[in-house]
C-alpha cells in the first residue's frame, strides 16, 4: 500500500481533502457546488491494473482533450501524512518513499506535491488553471489522487479521481469535486459552475472508459 500527501505550499481553498468526504454532496464547503459521477470500466484484476496505470498517467485529463504543461514534481521526498479512506475518514500516517515514474513522452506520473498548468476547452467552457496534487493513494483495490487549485482558474476547489475494484469484481472509475466560483461571470451566473463541471466529468469518464478508448 502506498500513500502520499503534500502539505508544503498553498492551495487557494481551505477545505483540503473534502472531495473525499462521505457527506460531500449534502454538506459541501461554503459557497461551493459539489458534484460526483461514476462509470463502470469492466471487471477483473487486469482491468483494475490497466485502469489504475492510466489514471496515474493523467489519462482522465489528457484524454478529455486538456493540455498539461509545466508539470513539476515536488522537490525532495513528499511528506506522507494523514490521508483518507473510501468513506472520507482520516487514516493513520504512513511514509511514502518511491521512485518517480514517467510516461512514454517523459511526463512525470501523478505524485503527491506535483504542480502543473492545465489548459483547454470542453463544451465551450474554458479550462485554465494552476493545480497541485494534494494526495495519492495506491491500495490493493483502490487507486487515486486528489487535485486542488492553486490559482488562475475561473473556480476554486478540488477533484478526486479514483479507480475501485469492488468485491463484485467490477471496476469503477469515480470522480468527485467541489467548485467555488471565482471569475465574475461565474459568480454572476452560478449555473455555469455546474455546467462546466458536467463538461469536465463527461470528458474524464469518456477518457477512462474502454468503450470510447477502443476503436470500433
Amino acid at each position: 500500500m502506498r500513500r502520499g500527501n503534500f502539505q508544503q505550499g498553498t492551495v487557494d481553498y481551505a477545505a483540503v481533502g473534502a472531495s473525499q468526504a462521505a457527506d460531500l454532496m449534502m454538506y459541501p464547503p461554503e459557497r461551493s457546488v459539489p458534484a460526483e459521477a461514476a462509470w463502470k470500466l469492466g471487471s477483473g484484476a487486469e482491468r483494475f491494473a490497466s485502469s489504475s496505470e492510466s489514471l496515474l498517467a493523467w489519462t482522465p485529463l489528457r484524454g478529455a482533450g486538456l493540455t498539461l504543461a509545466d508539470v513539476r514534481p515536488a522537490a525532495g521526498p513528499a511528506y506522507a501524512g494523514v490521508s483518507f479512506d473510501a468513506d472520507g475518514a482520516p487514516i493513520a500516517p504512513s511514509r511514502l518513499e518511491t521512485e518517480q515514474r514517467f510516461d512514454a513522452d517523459g511526463t512525470p506520473y501523478v505524485a503527491a506535491g506535483t504542480s502543473l498548468r492545465l489548459a483547454g476547452r470542453l463544451g465551450g467552457m474554458r479550462v485554465d488553471a494552476r493545480l497541485r496534487v494534494i494526495s495519492v493513494f495506491e491500495e490493493p483495490r483502490r487507486v487515486g489522487f486528489v487535485l486542488g487549485t492553486i490559482g488562475d482558474s475561473v473556480v476554486s476547489g478540488e477533484e478526486s479521481f479514483v479507480v475501485e475494484w469492488h468485491d463484485t469484481d467490477e471496476v469503477w472509475f469515480r470522480v468527485r469535486a467541489f467548485d467555488r466560483p471565482v471569475a465574475a461571470l461565474y459568480r454572476a451566473l452560478p449555473p455555469l459552475v455546474k455546467r462546466r463541471r458536467q463538461q469536465l466529468f463527461r470528458g474524464y469518464l469518456r477518457a477512462m472508459s474502454p468503450m470510447y478508448a477502443t476503436p470500433s
